[in-house]
Order: structure tokens, then sequence, then C-alpha cells
């Protein structure tokens, strides 16, 4: 299953344990940014070396905090 087919689930989840709209549509950036970044992959695909490179290729032009929040 694609990331964007799971955002569905996590949202419906997030909804109902009672998330505010503000945070979901904060979530909902930040996985098109990651989406846009490494594609809409399976989720069998996402590995932590991965991760670990989209998230090193935003270090030089974010704050810690909020490399932290991504």
């Amino acid at each position: 299953m694609k990331l964007n087919e799971l955002w569905v689930f996590y949202d419906a989840d997030k909804r109902i344990q009672g998330f505010s709209t503000h945070t979901l549509n904060a979530y909902a950036l930040q996985l098109k940014m990651w989406i846009g970044g490494i594609g809409d992959l399976e989720i069998e695909e996402i590995t932590l070396d991965l991760v670990k490179g989209y998230l090193s290729k935003q270090s030089d032009r974010l704050k810690p905090s909020s490399l932290g929040y991504r």
C-alpha cells in the first residue's frame, strides 16, 4: 500500500483520537513534502537509510527543531 493510501487510514484514526484539524493538516503537509522528495512509495520500500537520506538533505536549511519535526 502506498503512502497516500495509508494516510487515509492514519487521518481517520487520529480524528477518532481527537487530534485537531490544524495538527492533521500540518501532518498532511509533511507527508506531501516527503512524497515530493522521495515519491509515493509502497510502505515496504521505506527503509531507515531512505529516511536518513531524506533528512540529511534537509539538514543544511532547517533548524534542529524543524528537522526533528520532519
